[in-house]
C-alpha cells in the first residue's frame, strides 16, 4: 500500500469515526431535549429538570458506585475463568459435554430474580450472595459462546496444526486461544451489561451498600431526581466499563481492518 493511499485510508476511517459520534451525540441531545421541555409541563415528583437531577448527581455517596462495579468485575472474572475451563473441557472430552451441557441449560433457564431468593435463603453474607447470584447467571454464556467458538475453528485450520503433532497445551494455546479471542470480548460486552442489570436487582435486597441499595432508599424517599441521577451513574459505569473492553478489542484485534 502506498503512503497516499494509506493516508487516505486513515481520513476516511477518522472521519467515519466522527460521523458516528456525531449521530450518537445527536440522538442523546435530543432525548435530553424532550425531557427538558416535559419537565416544563409535569411536576418534578414526576419528571424533574436537569438541574434538579445534576443537583442530586453532585450529591450521591459515589462509594456505592465503586462498590456495585467491584462486584460486577470480581464476578464476572470468576465466571469467565470458569466458563473457559468449562468449555475447553467439554471440547476435548465430548463425552463430558454431554452431561454437562443440560447442567449449563439448566443453570442459565433460571431467572436472576430466582438465584436472588435462593442467595438470600442459602448464603448469609451479602457480598456472597451478590457473588453467587452474578455467578450463576453469567457463567453459562461464558460456556456457551467460548464453547461454540472452539466448535467453529475451521477444520482445515485444525488438520494443519494437528499435522504438526502439538500437545494438547499447545493445541490450546497456539490454536484455540487466539481464534475464540473475538467471541471472548463479544461475550464479555454482553455479560458486563447483564451483570450491571442483575447486580442492581441483587443488590435491592438485603444489602446496605451498592447502586442498588441506594435506588432502593431513593424510592423509599420517593425522589425521581435521586433515582433519575442514580441511573445516569449506573448507565455511565456500563459505558465506561464497555469501553475499556473496546480498547482492548481494538489492541488485540488491531490486525483486522
Amino acid at each position: 500500500m502506498s503512503q497516499k493511499s494509506s493516508s487516505e485510508y486513515v481520513a476516511v476511517k477518522l472521519a467515519k469515526g466522527v460521523a458516528e459520534k456525531r449521530y450518537y451525540l445527536i440522538s442523546l441531545l435530543g432525548v435530553a431535549a424532550v425531557w427538558e421541555v416535559a419537565s416544563w409541563f409535569l411536576p418534578p415528583y414526576i419528571l424533574p429538570s436537569w438541574a434538579l437531577v445534576f443537583s442530586s448527581l453532585m450529591s450521591l455517596n459515589m462509594s456505592h458506585a465503586w462498590i456495585t462495579v467491584a462486584r460486577v468485575l470480581i464476578a464476572l472474572t470468576a465466571a469467565f475463568a470458569c466458563g473457559l475451563c468449562l468449555a475447553t473441557l467439554m471440547y476435548i472430552f465430548p463425552k463430558f459435554e454431554k452431561y454437562a451441557t443440560p447442567i449449563v441449560n439448566l443453570v442459565m433457564a433460571v431467572p436472576a430474580i430466582c438465584w436472588v431468593l435462593f442467595s438470600i435463603l442459602w448464603f448469609r453474607g451479602q457480598e456472597l450472595r451478590i457473588f453467587i447470584v452474578l455467578f450463576a447467571v453469567c457463567l453459562p454464556g461464558y460456556v456457551i459462546d467460548i464453547l461454540d467458538a472452539i466448535k467453529n475453528i475451521p477444520f482445515n485450520l485444525r488438520e494443519m496444526i494437528l499435522s504438526l503433532r502439538p500437545s494438547k497445551t499447545q493445541y490450546i494455546t497456539k490454536l484455540i486461544l487466539p481464534a475464540i479471542i473475538p467471541n471472548i470480548l463479544t461475550t464479555w460486552k454482553v455479560n458486563l451489561g447483564l451483570g450491571i442489570r442483575v447486580v442492581t436487582v441483587a443488590e435491592l435486597v438485603g444489602t446496605l451498600t451498592g447502586i442498588g441499595y441506594a435506588l432502593n432508599f431513593a424510592l423509599g424517599q420517593q425522589s425521581i431526581r435521586e433515582i433519575t441521577a442514580w441511573t445516569i451513574v449506573l448507565v455511565s459505569s456500563l459505558l465506561a466499563l464497555q469501553g475499556i473492553v473496546y480498547l482492548i478489542e481494538k489492541r488485540l484485534l488491531r490486525w483486522r481492518k
